[in-house]
This record gives structure tokens, C-alpha cells and sequence, in this order.
């Protein structure tokens, strides 16, 4: 550009008032410069999959069975036909014929009788307090090492809700911190809280100390992802803005899938905590060639350092530009870092309650399905598999839609079709058991799978609604309450099948009596 045409351009830009978005014309939408960062933050985007989903892994509840009063080598797996006797002596058998979890009979030697099964006859059943644990799924878990079953059982959906506390209190702090001091530092004390809590988790010794660490890798993984989300947003003009944040959430099962890939080879609690902790060490290395949010810089008053990253952005993607592009730019003047600015309107307080309460639903479903794979019939890695997977086409769903239909009306439709899918699984689940465990499965993936285009869409409407001064809480505010459904929902999933476990007992008690019935009346007559 020769100087004729530069001083026609700034006149031109001088003569009417710009909105920021304005300025990527010029300079590029998304250029390689913005490409070099974004692959930075989409890394960053990736690797807290793995956070979220520790809990599949790290808190797996494997088969066990109490253990055999004064045996101290019993193992779950039957080492042959006289260990196979003790088991069958001391260990009663459920409504399904299966060893019971939790109970063994209480036998005295001295006055103990037996049945032609070798079984105890009237003998009492006590609780017992050591496990044996079926390692064919996992070497070992913390459930395994702190014995976290039947009245323990509790504590594993409670340090799941801990977790989304965690993240809870992360939405809000690392929301108001970040457009208090700017989006790249704030990532820097995110990776640092991170990776040194989820280093300590890996030498937790009890589960005080576990759920406490879980706590903060909560927090520290919510300010992770969103950081780099929105740093990632305002890097992108408008044109590109949606299909780059769409773009960047279909890569985020990546990540579970490595979360996957570690825990199927290490099969050991600790060495899948350290697995997942190595890649922050890889961001926090990476961190040095992120650029701050020119947004936020512009919108905290530093006008000059906001020109500056511009102007070496533009001249990254062989444009030429200068700083004086603020010069007419419309500041917004939202006080940043302030929630109770989210309410400073009606309009805008209507709009920040409607997209919270979508948060939550779309959350609650998406990680309830997520992080209850064990509920699924067939194998649990498979499961989980497929649970990832299907992630991926309700990412390109929205990619698809979301310009067809309309950002509300397509939300509506995966929220409904979703919604219908999880209600169906009642019934297979009720009235088909094992024989309808495809169809089963079937109907929660379809349900994640519009989850997830539920969930993609409200983060592209979260982000293109709130004001940019307040962008960061506002997003941070509205997904806190998707943590509050997180935080409720393994006490509802455990609430819905203690019923169901309940309904199923009672029918097959009934079909057993039905069963029954004609040969007692046979032998009667």
C-alpha cells in the first residue's frame, strides 16, 4: 500500500464511527497469525477433556464381593475348586444368583449345618469390611484403594459433585479475573494451578485429601478452557467467528480420547493422573507465543498496546495497517469485570437468565451421560468409545445448522429431540432389561449426541451476546450454573437407579411367583 492510498484509508476510516469487528477487515479475519495462536489454544482446548473425565477412570467401581474372613490371599477371580467351596460358603447370592457386594454370612463353625449346595442353612448375614476387586477392568482405582463401596458407595458421586463445585467457583473467579487483568495472564495462573493440582491428586492419600485436590482441579480446569475459548474468539473476526468456535469445541474429544488411550494401557489411578498432567508442562512451554486479547486491552483503556498487537498482526498476514485504527472506534462503556453489570438492563438481564438455565440442562445431560458409562451394558472402554465418538457428529451438527435454522431454533431442536431420546431409555430399561440393551444404548447416545449440539450452540450464543467488557463474566456466570447441574446430577443418577434396580427386583420377584404358581397348584391338586 503506497502513501496516496494509506492516507485515503485512514480518511476513509475517519470519516465514520467503527465498531471493533471493524478492524479485522483490515487487518485480516483470520489470518495466519490468528490460525498460529488459535492451534496454541485449541491444544490448550483439548487437554482439559481429560480433567473432566478423570472421574470414569480414577474413580472406577469395578466388580467385588466381601472377602473371606481369614483368608489373606483371596482374590476375586476363583483360583480353583477349594477356593471356589469358600466362596460359595460364605458369600450369599443376590435375586440374580450373583455374589452378593456387600454381605457374608456370619458362620460358627462349632453349630454351622449346610444344605446339599454347601450352603449355610439360617445362618445370619453380617456387613463386611474388606473387599476383594475384579481387576480384569482396572489394576486400580481409588474406590479400590480407599474401599469406597456399598455404604461408602456415596462418596464417589459426592467427590463428583465436589469436582463441579470446584469448577462452579472457577466459572465465577477465573470469569472476574480474567477481564480484571487480562485473558493471557489469567491462562498462566490457570496451566500453573492446574497441572500442580492434578499432580497432587495422583498422591492423594485419602479421600479427604482427594476430594479437596479435586476441588481445585475444578476450578483450575474451567478457567483453562474458557480462557483459552475466549482469547481464542476475539482473535477471529466476525465472518470466521462461529465456525471457529465451533471448529475448536469439535476438537475437544480429542482429548478424551487421549484420556481413553492412557487409561486402557495404564490401568492404574496414578499413572493416569500423571498422564493427563503432562500436557499443561507442554502449554505452560507454549504459553511465551500467545499474544493478549487486543478486545480487552482496547476495552480496559490501553489503546496503544491494542495498536500495537494489531499492527504486527497485520503485518504477520501481509496486510499493512496502523495503530490509529482505534482512533474512531466506539468504546464500549461496560465498567469490566463486574457481574452485577450482567443485570444492568433488563434486556440484557432476561438474556443472561434464559442462557444460564440452558447452561444447566445441556451440561447436566452431556456430562451425566458422560461420566456414568458403567450403567451402560457391554464393555466399558467400548462404551466410553462410543460415548467420545458421538461427540464428534454433534459438533458437526451445529456446523451444519447452525446458519440453516438459526442459532434458537436449532438449539430448540437438540434440546427437544435429546431430551425425548434419555426420557425413552425409562422404559427399554424398565420393561426390556438386557434384552433391549442396544436399544438402550442407542437412545443415551442419541441424547448425548444432541447434548453435545445443544451445548455447542449456547457456547457460540454465550459468546456472541454478551458485551465485550463483560464478555468473560458473563460466560463464566451463565456456564456456572451448567456446574450446578453437574454438581446435582450423580446423586439424580443414582436416585434413578436405585428405582430402577428396585422395579426390576420387584417384576422378576413377581415373574419368579407367576413362574411358581402352577406347580404349586399342581402339587396342591
Amino acid at each position: 500500500m503506497d502513501i496516496y492510498n494509506s492516507i485515503q484509508f485512514l480518511a476513509s476510516i475517519s470519516a465514520r464511527t467503527m465498531k471493533f469487528d471493524d478492524i479485522f477487515k483490515e487487518i485480516g479475519e483470520f489470518g495466519p497469525y490468528q490460525r498460529r495462536n488459535y492451534v496454541v489454544l485449541m491444544f490448550g482446548w483439548m487437554i482439559t477433556g481429560p480433567i473432566m473425565v478423570l472421574s470414569v477412570f480414577v474413580m472406577g467401581n469395578p466388580g467385588h464381593r466381601c472377602q473371606i474372613p481369614g483368608l489373606g490371599n483371596d482374590t476375586y477371580a476363583i483360583q480353583g475348586p477349594n477356593h471356589n467351596s469358600l466362596v460359595h460358603k460364605y458369600i450369599p447370592l443376590d435375586v440374580d444368583g450373583v455374589y452378593d457386594k456387600c454381605n457374608l454370612f456370619n458362620i460358627d463353625q462349632s453349630a454351622a449345618s449346610f444344605d446339599n449346595d454347601s450352603r449355610p442353612i439360617n445362618a445370619s448375614k453380617t456387613k463386611c469390611s474388606a473387599w476383594v476387586y475384579d481387576k480384569t477392568l482396572f489394576y486400580e482405582t481409588f474406590v479400590m484403594k480407599e474401599n469406597l463401596v456399598c455404604d461408602n458407595k456415596y462418596k464417589i458421586s459426592l467427590s463428583k459433585t465436589i469436582f463441579f463445585a470446584g469448577v462452579f467457583s472457577g466459572s465465577f473467579c477465573f470469569g472476574m479475573i480474567s477481564d480484571l487483568i487480562g485473558r493471557k495472564k489469567t491462562l498462566l495462573i490457570g496451566v500453573l494451578f492446574q497441572l500442580a493440582s492434578t499432580l497432587a491428586l495422583a498422591w492423594s492419600q485419602n479421600y479427604l485429601m482427594y476430594v479437596l485436590l479435586r476441588f481445585c482441579t475444578g476450578a483450575a480446569v474451567v478457567g483453562v478452557f474458557m480462557t483459552t475459548y475466549v482469547l481464542a474468539m476475539e482473535w477471529v473476526g466476525p465472518s470466521r467467528r462461529t465456525y471457529a468456535g465451533i471448529i475448536m469445541a469439535f476438537f475437544g474429544p480429542v482429548g478424551d480420547l487421549y484420556a481413553l488411550l492412557i487409561s486402557y494401557f495404564a490401568r492404574d489411578w496414578f499413572w493416569i493422573l500423571l498422564g493427563v498432567s503432562l500436557p499443561f508442562a507442554i502449554l505452560f512451554l507454549l504459553y511465551c507465543f500467545l499474544p493478549e486479547s487486543p478486545r480487552w486491552l482496547y476495552g480496559t483503556g490501553r489503546k496503544k498496546e491494542a495498536g500495537l498487537l494489531l499492527e504486527k498482526a497485520a503485518k504477520y498476514n501481509g496486510k499493512e495497517a496502523s495503530s490509529k485504527l482505534l482512533d474512531n472506534v466506539v468504546l464500549e462503556k461496560k465498567e469490566a469485570g463486574k457481574i452485577w453489570l450482567l443485570f444492568s438492563d433488563r434486556r440484557l438481564g432476561v438474556r443472561t437468565v434464559i442462557i444460564s438455565f440452558n447452561w444447566l440442562v445441556a451440561s447436566m445431560v452431556f456430562f451425566g451421560l458422560s461420566l456414568n458409562t458403567g450403567i451402560l451394558y457391554g464393555d466399558y472402554y467400548i462404551n466410553f468409545l462410543i460415548v467420545v465418538l458421538v461427540e464428534f457428529p454433534g459438533h458437526a451438527l451445529p456446523l451444519v445448522m447452525i446458519d440453516r435454522l438459526g442459532r434458537k431454533r436449532s438449539h430448540f431442536i437438540y434440546m427437544g429431540v435429546g431430551g425425548l431420546a434419555c426420557l425413552s431409555t425409562i422404559f427399554t430399561v424398565n420393561y426390556g432389561g438386557q434384552d433391549l440393551q442396544y436399544l438402550t444404548t442407542a437412545l443415551a447416545m442419541l441424547g448425548k449426541l444432541f447434548a453435545t449440539a445443544g451445548l455447542i450452540t449456547i457456547y457460540v450464543l454465550s459468546a456472541e451476546l454478551f458485551p465485550t467488557a463483560i464478555r468473560n463474566v458473563g460466560m463464566g456466570s451463565s456456564s456456572s450454573w451448567a456446574r450446578v447441574g453437574g454438581m446435582i446430577f450423580p446423586f439424580i443418577a443414582d436416585t434413578i437407579l436405585s428405582i430402577l434396580f428396585l422395579t426390576y427386583t420387584t417384576r422378576k420377584r413377581e415373574l419368579n411367583l407367576a413362574a411358581m404358581l402352577p406347580d404349586f397348584l399342581r402339587r396342591t391338586w
